[in-house]
């Protein structure tokens, strides 16, 4: 499920605004992927905002479409949800995936969604994180989710963020957030340089409405509105 939780306008007025498409293998809405995948987004948007630029910044959910990308990969049909969900991503100006580790690689559900992009990712920048019960698992990031999407052409990001449970502060024995100044150091320091990345490519162009055309609602109208 697309959610957008941090919307600028995207309108004639702000040409320049970049979309980041956020894809979380979470599952479920309290996880620490789902948690990383947003504070990534947020210092991305900062990043973006420090030099006057606008962002747009779409959530995916991947736990609410886990029967959906079921059916599509058996049927090759998908649902407006999921349809919505992979423009999203084919759309952005940039992505970030987080994942949570499963046997020293991704979730089945954050790959089985990528196996439904039938044409590359050419080029376009991915921003990676992933998180894991502790500092062990850190090398998913290169040993699994870099290969999948080199095999989608992607632009991998050099750098990434890795979170084990103690840096969300949940091992027993520590206070909650002792780890916290640390993790969102590395959080601040990738998401702007993913920002530097995203100004230094265009903005893609995109449709925001299903026939071409953008609406847009003419001043005299918004004024008679206000009576």
């Amino acid at each position: 499920m697309a959610e957008k939780f941090d919307q600028a306008a995207r309108d004639p007025f702000t040409p320049e605004a970049r979309r980041i498409v956020v894809v979380s293998g979470g599952l479920s809405e309290s996880a620490s992927s789902a948690k990383l995948a947003k504070s990534l987004a947020d210092a991305t948007a900062d990043g973006l905002a420090n030099v006057g630029y606008v962002s747009e910044v779409e959530v995916v959910e991947l736990r609410p479409l886990a029967t959906a990308i079921t059916e599509a990969t058996l049927t090759m049909n998908r649902t407006p949800e999921l349809d919505k969900a992979i423009k999203a991503v084919e759309q952005a100006d940039g992505v970030i995936a987080v994942s949570p580790t499963f046997q020293a690689s991704y979730s089945g559900l954050f790959k089985s969604f990528w196996d439904l992009f039938e044409d590359p990712l050419r080029s376009k920048p991915i921003m990676l994180g992933a998180t894991g019960g502790s500092a062990r698992h850190s090398l998913m990031i290169d040993f699994a989710m870099r290969p999948l999407f080199s095999y989608l052409r992607m632009d991998i990001m050099p750098f990434a963020v890795f979170a084990a449970s103690d840096d969300f502060g949940d091992v027993v024995g520590k206070e909650e957030g002792t780890r916290t100044a640390p993790l969102q150091d590395r959080i601040e320091r990738a998401g702007h340089s993913f920002a530097k990345v995203l100004l230094a490519r265009p903005a893609i162009e995109r449709a925001d409405s299903e026939d071409g055309v953008l609406e847009v609602t003419p001043f005299e109208k918004m004024l008679n509105a206000w009576g």
